[in-house]
């Protein structure tokens, strides 16, 4: 749901400006996908870079429509008030998830690249008695705010203003996890213009103070502004659709 918040201000920008309405509704990236790949009938979905160009290649999405969108990148979270283990370099991270009770990451694509993390530290099996992954749809900081989980993984964006966390910071530069968040526009839409139109304004720089408040990146930044932002600056830190 890391686009969620993003999504709806923009969408209700883009009503103010053009007077269309956009009705979104969010669910986990899995359940998204499944959902287009079994026919529904959407204008526009919102998901990983890959997982569009996935249903593109099935047939889902309208070729060629695949449209970047935000960055994303991936921070920790602890129960509100614990204390605050150093997150400042590779090895103090590292140390602080071996020393850690428990952890959690998400199903989605920065959970994926968090276990592949784990296996180049060498350090799968050590843990893995620890590790909690949260559902689908549910956001591990609920996990953390619940006392279930210690240490908890996700993407900025989803972490931000949640109640009974505290975001100890992002992942160091050099082990960040950036995810791609991009849209395609549905197979059957009848509004393909107009999509565009909304995919054009969300892309561009009047939004883009909108996405980094929402903890995120417009996909238009350059890698290395993109890295140093995600690896620094907590206030201006998908898996949605839009029918």
């Amino acid at each position: 749901m890391a686009t969620r918040a993003v999504l709806t201000e923009l969408a209700a920008a883009f009503k103010q400006r053009s007077g269309q309405v956009v009705a979104i509704e969010s669910v986990g990236g899995l359940d998204a996908a499944r959902r287009v790949q079994a026919g529904e009938d959407f204008d526009v979905v919102v998901l990983a870079a890959d997982a569009i160009d996935k249903l593109i290649a099935g047939g889902h999405l309208l070729a060629g429509s695949r449209f970047h969108l935000v960055r994303s990148g991936v921070a920790v979270a602890v129960l509100a008030d614990a204390p605050r283990p150093d997150i400042g370099s590779e090895a103090a991270m590292r140390e602080a998830v071996l020393s850690a009770r428990s952890i959690g990451y998400s199903t989605g694509p920065s959970g994926v690249q968090l276990a592949r993390l784990f296996e180049r530290w060498g350090i799968t099996e050590r843990i893995a008695e620890r590790i909690v992954q949260a559902p689908p749809g549910v956001p591990v900081g609920t996990l953390v705010a619940r006392g279930e989980v210690e240490l908890g993984f996700q993407q900025l964006s989803e972490l931000m203003g949640l109640p009974g966390i505290s975001v100890v910071g992002p992942l160091p530069p050099a082990i960040q996890i950036v995810t791609t968040f991009s849209a395609g526009i549905g197979a059957r839409s009848t509004q393909v213009e107009r999509v565009r139109s909304l995919l054009d304004f969300m892309a561009s720089p009047v939004c883009a103070e909108a996405i980094r408040r929402h903890g995120m990146e417009p996909a238009s930044i350059q890698p290395s502004r993109r890295q140093e932002a995600l690896g620094t600056d907590l206030t201006t830190a998908n898996k949605g659709y839009t029918r």
